[in-house]
């Protein structure tokens, strides 16, 4: 039986699931996958934090580096996040020859390509799993299960938090501030929720799977990027009026030798596969040359779901007789130029508060024509004593650049109050 040592540096939410599933699962990992996982040592700046999990004292170490230069440690799994120190961490540990497990979405977003060439020339591995998806295997199965195939496009659900706040205003019809009040009562939303809210955590995850899927490294500042936190209780319940509803979406196409990378709300059917993921789940839905759609769903987060994907890379590691740096080229770009914000084409939901007179409609409609905006379908909303009435429109597939152009002078007529809404749709 493979027997490999572990060196866990981080002892938070998932470092201490980890440090559990290495010490209560041991036996039934390795019954069922012939590795024998063995906990060598622990690392968290806490010193609490070993007695807290029942760790003995030569288990536990303050300092990183009894870790990274143990000769008996045979990987080290990384999970305190960020950038520093865990980029040096990992550096230093691919450099004393051992293989490294990650969480860190952040930092491979930024780095992967330095990271991996460390790794190739130290002769180790680094595994990634669980900085995607958490304990969806998705990045086994683009590495491994799909190997065969050309995918083209990526549609996904990445960010449980995000997904959560637009199930919520759609099933229960509150509002986002009263959803993103009960996520973070729930405890599916941090106290400080922007890296979910305004899809960053999202961006860091596609930047990911577009280098797998394409062996492009995607500039962060390069995915177009939209927050959900401007979508109201009003366009949710519009969307549901139209038979469609909104999802935050991660998007990844390849077209000839150009990639979109794209994070923001969308718009889909009721009846598209990723409509009915609900809550915390995750899905990717992706279409290879060989074995057409596939989905994949499951928990995207959390210790229980993210400390599983975590032990599936080491385990990987412990079958792996030969050292997959050593043995791997980096695969030719697939791609070799990433489109811009506007050159992206979409069909757009539009949504103005105008003035309720007669003939609105027309000026409104006749500044989108004049920048070659296609208007499939139009409807006025509420007709009350209000001054300003929502209008809903949805346009035919436009250049991004042109509806921008329009808005900007649409939201500048005073017969318009404050910024139109505008949410891409997809799956038509």
């Amino acid at each position: 039986m493979k027997r490999i040592s572990v060196g866990v540096i981080g002892l938070g939410t998932i470092g201490s699931g980890v440090v559990k599933a290495l010490r209560d699962k041991r036996g039934l990992i390795a019954e069922r996958s012939g590795v024998d996982m063995h906990l060598a040592m622990a690392c968290d700046v806490r010193r609490s934090r070993g007695a807290q999990l029942g760790l003995p004292p030569s288990l536990f170490t303050i300092n990183p580096q009894d870790i990274i230069k143990n000769e008996k440690i045979d990987c080290v799994v990384e999970l305190i996040g960020g950038q520093h120190p865990a980029r040096e961490l990992i550096l230093q540990a691919l450099k004393h020859k051992k293989h490294v497990v990650t969480a860190n979405k952040a930092l491979l977003a930024s780095d992967i390509e330095d990271i991996l060439s460390v790794a190739a020339k130290s002769g180790r591995q680094l595994k990634f799993e669980a900085s995607v998806c958490g304990g969806i295997p998705i990045i086994k199965a683009l590495k491994e299960g799909l190997v065969a195939n050309r995918i083209d496009s990526l549609y996904g659900i990445i960010n449980g938090t995000s997904n959560y706040l637009l199930s919520k205003m759609s099933q229960e019809s509150l509002s986002f501030a009263e959803a993103l009040s009960l996520a973070k009562k729930k405890g599916y939303a941090e106290r400080q929720s922007r890296l979910d809210i305004e899809g960053i955590d999202a961006a860091h995850k596609l930047v990911i799977l577009c280098y797998l899927l394409f062996s492009k490294l995607v500039p962060l500042d390069a995915v177009i990027r939209e927050g959900i936190s401007g979508i109201s209780e009003m366009d949710v319940r519009y969307a549901g009026e139209m038979g469609l509803v909104i999802k935050p979406m991660a998007i990844a196409k390849k077209d000839h030798e150009s990639l979109e990378a794209r994070v923001h709300p969308t718009l889909l059917p009721k009846s598209h596969p990723l409509a009915v993921v609900n809550g915390v789940f995750n899905a990717i839905l992706l279409k290879g040359d060989m074995v057409g759609d596939m989905l994949f769903y499951g928990r995207g987060a959390g210790q229980s779901a993210t400390t599983s994907a975590v032990i599936s890379d080491i385990v990987d590691l412990g079958r792996d007789a030969l050292e997959e740096g050593r043995r791997k080229a980096k695969a030719a770009a697939r791609v070799s130029r990433i489109r811009r914000v506007d050159e992206i084409q979409s069909r757009y939901y539009l949504r103005f508060m105008a003035i309720d007179k007669p003939g609105i409609l027309a000026r409104i409609s006749g500044v989108l024509g004049k920048n070659h905006i296609g208007i499939a379908q139009v409807s006025q909303k509420e007709r009350k004593r209000a001054k300003f009435v929502p209008v809903v429109m949805i346009t035919h597939n436009v250049l991004e650049k042109n509806l921008r152009k329009a808005l900007e002078n649409i939201d500048r007529l005073a017969i318009v109050k404050g910024k139109t809404v505008k949410i891409h749709m997809e799956g038509f």
